[in-house]
């Protein structure tokens, strides 16, 4: 890696990076912090996790039906989409929301999660953990490993559905980050976002037709994700998420009398503390590659894609460039080759990578030129030894 080079870039995001800095102070100064009904809140950044807003979000709560995110993850990970699932007479059993599953009835498994995260069936979430894990309690196991994985340390799942008990809690931060990993799945982010679907109904003509419960997704401008929750014991639940400009921000509140008041507030709130920035754009060259046997000495390396940053008033010095190239690159180079990466950091942890493509194709020199500057070199190193 090319030390000098890697100073001036890093510093070259200052300008950058500064600039937002001063329209976030801006913005900040309007924006106040919402007030809002519910016990427990946060509102954080996706790509960085930085926190933006929060509100008694490390207490331990009970999660509802928000638990289904990490249902819906583990059976991601776990599971085959294409699998057909059998109905048990204990998943039509399950108590609270339903999906109106039949004993015995056979839904593929990507088909059951619609009906698990759009209409929120507690049916659906039993018959997933009986298909993963044979039943519910090693799913739960798998749900809880998962979680403290991702970074919920204070979490601790004993159903797959949400339903009480004072052994399955979570807190508004552990789901703000199970929603944060979740988005790293395209699947995930496309299920949550989904507003209807139509599902097989075995044994009858008609489809079941689903309904999304989340009402930010027709409520608020960007609105992607993500999933509700309500039982006596934890109130009511919303773990809602919007992208706007390239920033995506996830948002819970737990215990809300207010909860859609409280989750598009806590949205706009946290649009107001962050903005996108372009730090590299598209055919930006970050460094010139010394070509070895190449018709030119160098090729110029671009970068193959846009880099945003989403940038804060308290993180300018949070953000790191680093540059990774071999020291050289053989002729022939075809243009658009990828010849090494460029990384971004946060906080020493990886935000970006972007790949570093060849500008311009460089030939290799013939056989008949590259002897005769050999020669010419030994001329040279020849007349030097002997005068």
């Amino acid at each position: 890696m090319d030390q000098k080079l890697l100073k001036i870039v890093v510093f070259s995001l200052l300008p950058m990076v500064i600039a937002s800095l001063f329209q976030l102070q801006a913005q900040a100064a309007v924006a106040k912090p919402p007030v809002l009904s519910a016990k427990s809140a946060i509102v954080i950044e996706v790509s960085t996790g930085k926190i933006l807003y929060s509100k008694n979000s490390e207490e331990r709560k009970y999660p509802a039906s928000t638990t289904k995110m990490i249902t819906l993850i583990t059976a991601l990970e776990h599971g085959n989409l294409s699998d057909m699932v059998t109905v048990s007479e204990n998943a039509v059993e399950a108590e609270g929301s339903s999906l109106g599953l039949v004993s015995g009835e056979r839904l593929k498994l990507e088909e059951i999660l619609y009906g698990l995260m759009l209409e929120s069936g507690n049916d659906a979430a039993v018959a997933v953990a009986e298909h993963i894990s044979g039943s519910v309690e090693p799913f739960a196991v798998l749900m809880t490993e998962k979680a403290r994985l991702i970074g919920a340390t204070n979490t601790n799942f004993l159903n797959p559905s949400g339903l009480p008990n004072p052994n399955h809690y979570s807190t508004a931060h552990d789901l703000a980050k199970i929603a944060a990993y979740g988005y790293n799945n395209p699947l995930f982010a496309k299920i949550v976002n989904t507003r209807y679907k139509s599902i097989p109904s075995p044994g009858k003509e008609q489809v079941r037709e689903l309904y999304n419960e989340n009402k930010i997704l027709r409520l608020y401008e960007g609105g992607n994700g993500v999933k509700t929750g309500y039982t006596d014991a934890a109130g009511r639940c919303l773990v809602s998420a919007a992208k706007v400009n390239n920033i995506q921000l996830v948002a819970v509140v737990l215990d809300a009398d207010r909860m859609w008041e409280d989750s598009m507030s806590l949205l706009d709130y946290g649009f107001s503390q962050v903005r996108a920035s372009v730090v590299y754009n598209k055919g930006d060259i970050l460094k010139t590659l010394p070509v070895a046997n190449g018709i030119a000495n160098t090729v110029p390396l671009v970068v193959k894609e846009d880099i945003v940053l989403a940038v804060s008033d308290n993180d300018q010095d949070a953000f790191q460039t680093i540059i990774d190239t071999p020291v050289s690159v053989e002729a022939p180079v075809t243009a658009g080759r990828k010849i090494g990466q460029v990384r971004i950091l946060y906080r020493d942890k990886e935000y970006s990578a972007v790949e570093l493509v060849a500008a311009a194709e460089v030939e290799r020199k013939s056989f008949f030129r590259l002897l005769w500057e050999s020669v010419q070199s030994l001329l040279a190193f020849m007349m030097q030894r002997f005068t």
